[in-house]
């Protein structure tokens, strides 16, 4: 689960780290005004605001397990981390590649046999990696520019909610991200980036007795994302005329 995470990070970071070192960064450089041929890697990290109010709805609800019960405090938000990687194929498209992960805790209110009540912790991890378009330009603001961007993403994410007491409950589902960001270029490699993602992505919660309340229930690991980040940038390969004989 997202444990394994930082493992796919590093798989993918080493080659693009590499290549940072072998170019370096001499600070005197001025960062292209045109984007085409550009690479970039940016590593965020920042809290989403989810609203898991269609998963309280239904357990609260006249067919839940928490019919006539108190609900719960609903959890609103989690940390998110992310990292993308991604090549500018002309001056206003960029095409990359997006590792995320999230983790959040809910609590969910249900009946014990014995007619008493429990509020349980329910874990739940999300990751997941995108593929998406942005397109992109460059404003004179700022040292070196600003690079403002708007794109649409999509991937495989796996998605699993943990009911304090019972086993894991797992979900490979297709993840659909809007993306608005920027980033201030401050010098011809380095630059801070702030983005905005608004996420389209549901795992399953398990029933405490799915004979009496068969749901079927689910939780929100999308929402509304906020993140903020450093990025460098690798400037286009040079051009390399031919050798004279």
């Amino acid at each position: 689960m997202l444990r394994r995470l930082p493992l796919v990070l590093a798989l993918v970071a080493a080659p693009t780290l590499a290549l940072a070192q072998e170019y370096g960064d001499t600070g005197g450089d001025q960062a292209p005004t045109n984007l085409d041929g550009v690479g970039r890697i940016t590593f965020q990290a920042g809290y989403r605001l989810t609203s898991n109010a269609t998963l309280y709805d239904a357990w609260y609800g006249a067919k839940g397990p928490g019919s006539g019960l108190e609900r719960s405090v609903e959890s609103s938000g989690a940390p998110v981390g992310a990292a993308t990687f991604a090549y500018a194929m002309s001056d206003l498209v960029e095409v990359g590649i997006d590792l995320f992960g999230t983790a959040q805790n809910l609590r969910l209110t249900e009946p014990l046999g014995d007619g008493s009540t429990v509020s349980r912790k329910v874990s739940t991890v999300a990751y997941g990696l995108l593929i998406g378009l942005r397109f992109q330009g460059v404003l004179d603001v700022g040292p070196h520019g600003l690079v403002p961007f708007a794109g649409v993403l999509t991937g495989p994410a796996v998605v699993s909610s943990t009911r304090e007491g019972s086993s894991i409950q797992e979900k490979v589902s297709q993840a659909w991200v809007g993306s608005l960001g920027t980033t201030l270029r401050l010098s011809a490699h380095w630059g801070i980036t702030a983005e905005y993602r608004f996420m389209f992505m549901r795992g399953p919660v398990e029933s405490p007795d799915a004979a009496k309340w068969g749901g079927p229930f689910s939780f929100s690991s999308g929402g509304n994302w906020f993140a903020l980040g450093v990025t460098y940038a690798f400037p286009p390969d040079p051009s390399r005329p031919l050798s004279s004989f």
